[in-house]
């Protein structure tokens, strides 16, 4: 039996990175997705997976909730929402501008609280479900050149640990998953260039760390377990995804 078969499941950023993985991941084990994305690139990417998609802004209250009326709507309800949608900005906390600053904040935290106060009570309807929320070892630690993005991410972490104090009783698991440096277009593409003219060569320092990049299919994964009933009884918990970095001091 697939995992997920037959979840009804919304899955925010979707169109790239570990958005794309996870709806991937979650079709090929049985799950109904839609996929929401603020690129038109999603409606491709659904297509070619058989499935419905929206496009929209999670950092805005309304889009959210228009993605999560659209699921239930595809599929008669919702069982699991993953709140993946995410920014970054690689910049030294001095350096940051204030509209960043708070663009950042509202990409990948309120979009994070408006899956919960509105995806919430669409799952409690459903009979019930979970809630994925996509955080970060950066959230866990300090991390240079990191500064707003890492405290958007502690702020999931404890989101997510809030809400599942308050919805454990109503039938609705809340977890996150904390990776770390994986090969995606975030990482790769962008902050490695920004680090490297910081840190030097980057590669026996991430070879030290975490042995190798990470794949989005593992960060996946760990949504994938925590989205199944395998984690039943696993609650509130921040699943670190790191192959060691947030664990070694030397």
């Amino acid at each position: 039996m697939a995992e997920l078969q037959g979840k009804r499941t919304l899955v925010t950023g979707a169109a790239s990175g570990i958005g794309r993985q996870i709806a991937e991941l979650f079709v090929e084990e049985g799950a109904q997705v839609l996929l929401q994305d603020i690129s038109a690139g999603v409606k491709e990417i659904a297509d070619s997976l058989g499935c419905p998609s929206i496009t929209g802004d999670v950092s805005k209250g309304a889009d959210v909730q228009a993605a999560l009326d659209a699921t239930s709507k595809a599929f008669g309800g919702i069982d699991v929402l993953v709140s993946n949608a995410g920014i970054e900005q690689v910049v030294s906390l001095l350096e940051h501008e204030e509209a960043d600053f708070d663009r950042i904040l509202d990409v990948n935290v309120k979009s994070v609280w408006f899956g919960i106060k509105y995806g919430a009570p669409a799952i409690i309807a459903s009979g019930g479900g979970n809630i994925v929320n996509m955080a970060s070892v950066a959230g866990i630690g300090g991390c240079p050149m990191f500064g707003a993005y890492a405290a958007t991410k502690a702020a999931v972490v404890s989101l997510t640990r809030t809400a599942a104090a308050e919805l454990r009783d109503a039938g609705v698991r809340v977890n996150c998953v904390c990776p770390a440096f994986l090969d995606t277009p975030m990482v790769t593409d962008r902050a490695f260039g920004k680090l490297s003219a910081v840190f030097g060569d980057l590669a026996p320092i991430l070879q030290a760390k975490q042995g190798r990049l990470g794949t989005p299919r593992e960060a996946a994964q760990a949504c994938l377990f925590l989205a199944s009933d395998r984690a039943s009884f696993v609650n509130g918990h921040h699943l670190v995804v790191d192959n060691v970095l947030s664990a070694r001091l030397l």
